[in-house]
This record gives C-alpha cells, structure tokens and sequence, in this order.
C-alpha cells in the first residue's frame, strides 16, 4: 500500500498556467477513486493555485459526486434547479438559441450563505469551438497590494451578503429565466441577509483574502448605500486587475475546481449559436473567518 501510494504521488504533476494563479493537474484518473495520495496532491494543488484543470477525463456523475466527496463533502446549491435524481448537481447549460448564459458576471460562489461552499467543481461534458472560457481572479493578491492604512480599516469591517438581487423573485435572473437554459429557481428566500467579513483568513493556507463580489454583496454593516458603493466599487475595480487573473479554456472531459474561498470568477459569454453544457457540484464549506 505504501509503495502504491509513492507510485501514485510521483505521477501527479503540477503545471502552472499564469503568474498569479491556475495550474494544471497531470496524472490523475477521476474516473476512479483516488487513493488517499492523489486526494492530497490535488487538494495541495487546490491551496497552492486556488484554481487547477485536469484534462482529458471520461467521468460520470457518480464519479464527479464520488470525488466531491473525497474533497470535503457535497452540498446543495440554492434557486438553481438540480438534476431530478441528483440534488447536489446542476446542469450549465447554454443551447444554439440562447443568448444568455450561467454565471457571466465576476462572483464568488454563494457568499450569501453562512457557510460558503470551499471548493467548485465543474466538468466539461461538451464545449464550443471557440469562446466560452472562464476567467479567475486571486482575492490574495487583492487584499495583499492594498495600501497598509486601507488594510486596517478593511480588517474592523463585515459585509452584508445577499442572492435578492440575482436569485429573488422579480430579481434579475427571474427576469431573464426564459432566456436561458440553465434552470433557475428564483425565490423570496433569497433577500436573506448573511454578514461575513470584508477580509477573512482562510482556513488552510492562512493567508488573508479580500472576501466582496460586486454580484453578492451588497453593502458594508453600518454603512449607508452611498458609503458603501464609494468604497465597495473601488474594491471591485482594484481587485478585478488583468494582473491578478489567469483564464481557464475548456476542452471537452475537462474538469476544474476552484477555491472560492480566496477567488471570483467569470463566465465568458462569447460563443452565440454553439452549445456549451457543464455539470457542477459544491465543496461544503465554513463559515468565513476575520483576518
């Protein structure tokens, strides 16, 4: 077993993409179980680069749930409808006719919970010929080239999370369900309100992260609206800078997962009249912790 564990260590290998995050993961079969080895390698991979690829798989759902799994355990995602007989999967789905897609806006994954989701996972199951790439953004960098005064206030302050705006009745996506395919579940549940602090530690790298999305969030505690959009949208421009972003490219069998503790990302809606079709499951998380 242990010589099984060494062979299965030294064939994963880790490649990077970009300067500030990303990487590529070689060597693994997520078609199978990993060994306890491979689910290190790729969680060390996970910390190291908050976003890793790993091309060329052949998986079924049982196989995308088996690993999410072995990754900390699944959990639902709310207001977006699931698989009929799989309730912690979603379908991303993009037909020919559709002008919208899934997710093309910089966020990170369900901040309005109290206990976000640590990792993402998504698998390509068929993708266009061209476009339809996701761009990531490190949320160290963000918080690491702010000046040292605004660090501090940042630490004393908590924001206000909320899906209202995106996933509540009358709110944006209710308006423009009948306009994609990915199915959404808009409700009044959605207007709750989770505060989480604006920088948190995260809990395995130990590193400080801004944690505000321009989709999520949407004011900080105690402020009022115009206070908060003068400081939350210089945070938004600073943080979405070129420099601190890389861009994953899909190919079909291509399976992804980010750290949405320490990310945001973008779904590109560059591919009209191609078909795009992804399944997604989540990572159960913590709760945030203050830096």
């Amino acid at each position: 077993m242990v010589a099984e564990h060494q062979i299965s260590r030294a064939s994963v290998r880790v490649n990077r993409i970009a300067g500030a995050l990303g990487a590529d993961v070689l060597g693994l079969n997520c078609a199978r179980p990993l060994s306890g080895a491979d689910v290190a390698a790729l969680r060390r991979a996970l910390i190291d680069h908050l976003v890793v690829s790993v091309p060329d798989q052949t998986m079924s759902l049982d196989d995308l749930e088996r690993l999410t799994d072995q990754l900390g355990g699944r959990m639902v995602t709310p207001f977006v409808k699931a698989l009929d007989d799989r309730p912690y999967v979603i379908r991303v789905l993009k037909e020919r006719a559709d002008k919208l897609n899934f997710a093309n806006a910089w966020h990170s994954d369900l901040t309005y919970l109290k206990e976000p989701p640590s990792f993402t996972l998504l698998y390509a199951h068929e993708v266009p010929d061209y476009g339809g790439d996701t761009l990531f953004q490190n949320q160290y960098l963000a918080y690491e080239t702010l000046s040292e005064g605004l660090k501090q206030t940042l630490r004393g302050l908590r924001a206000v999370h909320s899906a209202g705006a995106a996933y509540g009745t009358g709110g944006y996506l209710d308006q423009v369900k009948g306009r994609m395919s990915t199915q959404i579940a808009p409700s009044k549940d959605a207007f709750q309100e989770v505060v989480h602090p604006i920088v948190v530690t995260h809990p395995e790298s130990g590193k400080p992260a801004l944690f505000v999305n321009p989709v999520y969030t949407m004011r900080i505690e105690g402020w009022n609206h115009g206070e908060s959009q003068a400081l939350l949208q210089y945070l938004y421009k600073h943080a979405l800078n070129e420099n601190f972003t890389c861009r994953v490219r899909w190919a079909k069998g291509t399976l992804t997962i980010w750290d949405n503790r320490a990310t945001q990302h973008n779904a590109l809606n560059d591919y009209h009249g191609q078909r795009r079709e992804m399944y997604r499951t989540s990572v159960a998380g913590a709760a945030p912790k203050a830096a």
